[in-house]
């Protein structure tokens, strides 16, 4: 029921205009409401759900550590779940990343990240080294800090005179920059803008650079170039600027590989792992960081600065511990890796349509980008909705696809992103590329007298 088109609830909706459906259960890639429908769920949520939905290891896990220990306070106790999480998520992490901070959201993690790095440099006495260096566009969350850091303007409007200045550098979005991607790159590729903005800003200002090593959402799923990540270890390294590596989308092998640094053998600074590090069984981030850093902290003021109620919590440990294993036991990244081209080889029939511009990714993550002018690449205009009534179509049709506006030049653009649970089968995954299409169809029809392929009919 609504009135006015406000729904009759108690719920606080992020949507406040429509009654949304209610789903009563999930199992594997799918989501059934209560009238019986079924959804396969192509995005695991917000990206999340990469075990499957309807795990009873997980749930088993959680409440056998419910049982044993709910909660206790991270600053005064330390318990099982929280040793044996810091342990999995240290053994599957690059280089020497070995200490973990459990926290209950992306969000707040990067938060905490962002907070580090600035209190690292306080402890080491370079006061000065404050500025954070981040892409545009990108996006790294919703608390302040990390709205600050990120480069979503439809967010960041309401909040403007509460954010902190950041500086920004293009990101090497191959789709939307000079040089396409293809050598020989532009400084937003090459990651020479990187340096040129420590160089411009002053080196002893610049605390930190923060990035997601695989785009997520902001740039739907664009790769950078194979060397970018090595050049910006190089240049952070040269400058005393520490390298945040944002995975809270792209990780916890997402993109084929536990961290989506590894192709490129970088090891950040700092790493913001999220989401499906518990598999959407509870709401846990992490922050990693070396030894070499928690030192500094450890001979300065005691700890990191960011206090946190439910920070090391027990029952969202247990289920990160639970999620780490069944990855390991059912070999479920390496799977993520061996469906990815499957995924691929699938969308990029959706090439043919003419209004896709693109479409691309790395492993169990992609994103078809949808442009009014395929030669021009020219957006559509932000008053059509194109993403939000794709995925709308898309639900009618019985497929979750999550969608992304702005990112062409920070009001216009329009994508949606596919993460589909690991457990996927290839024919799942053509049901995804059969409906897609369908509801591109629906929302974007191929004009009169044209092919499919966007050339005019014979």
């Amino acid at each position: 029921m609504t009135t006015h088109g406000f729904p009759e609830t108690n719920v606080f909706f992020r949507k406040l205009t429509s009654r949304l459906r209610v789903i009563e259960r999930g199992e594997g890639c799918w989501l059934y409401d209560a009238d019986g429908n079924a959804f396969l769920d192509a995005c695991g949520g917000a990206f999340v759900a990469n075990l499957g939905h309807g795990v009873a290891e997980i749930a088993d896990a959680m409440a056998a550590q419910a049982r044993r220990l709910a909660y206790v306070n991270g600053t005064a106790f330390s318990h099982d779940a929280v040793e044996e999480l810091s342990a999995e998520l240290a053994a599957l992490a690059p280089g020497d990343l070995d200490r973990v901070y459990p926290l209950s959201s992306g969000s707040d993690a990067v938060e905490a990240a962002l907070k580090l790095a600035r209190q690292y440099w306080l402890e080491t006495g370079r006061a000065r080294k404050h500025k954070i260096i981040a892409l545009a566009p990108a996006y790294h969350g919703n608390t302040l800090l990390a709205l600050s850091a990120s480069a979503r303007e439809h967010y960041r409007t309401l909040y403007r005179d509460w954010l902190v200045e950041v500086v920004r550098i293009p990101a090497p979005y191959a789709y939307r920059c000079a040089c396409g991607g293809v050598p020989p790159y532009c400084p937003a590729c090459s990651g020479a803008a990187l340096e040129e903005a420590i160089i411009r800003e002053d080196p002893e200002t610049v605390a930190a650079f923060i990035a997601e090593p695989v785009g997520g959402s902001s740039t739907g799923a664009s790769v950078p170039p194979p060397d970018y990540f090595r050049r910006v270890r190089q240049i952070c390294d040269r400058h005393d600027v520490l390298f945040i590596a944002d995975e809270v989308l792209v990780g916890a092998g997402r993109t084929g590989t536990w961290s989506a640094l590894e192709p490129s053998g970088v090891v950040p600074d700092v790493m913001v792992l999220g989401k499906g590090i518990a598999g959407g069984y509870a709401p846990l981030a992490a922050v990693m960081a070396p030894t070499r850093i928690a030192q500094v902290f450890a001979r300065g003021s005691g700890g990191l600065n960011h206090a946190q109620t439910f920070s090391h919590h027990p029952v969202l440990c247990a289920a990160g511990v639970a999620t780490i294993r069944y990855l390991r036991a059912h070999g479920l990244v390496e799977r993520c890796a061996a469906l990815g081209p499957v995924l691929e080889r699938r969308l990029a029939r959706l090439r043919d349509l003419p209004y896709v511009g693109d479409v691309r990714g790395r492993g169990l993550l992609a994103a078809v980008e949808l442009v009014e002018d395929r030669e021009t690449r020219a957006p559509f205009a932000r008053e059509a909705h194109v993403a939000e009534r794709l995925t709308a179509a898309a639900l009618d049709a019985g497929l979750v696809v999550w969608p992304n506006v702005g990112h062409a030049d920070g009001m216009r653009g329009d994508l949606v992103m596919l993460a589909p649970p690991f457990v996927i089968t290839e024919e799942e995954i053509d049901m995804i590329g059969d409906r897609l299409e369908a509801a591109i169809e629906a929302v974007l029809p191929t004009p009169r007298g044209a092919s499919r392929a966007g050339v005019p009919a014979q």
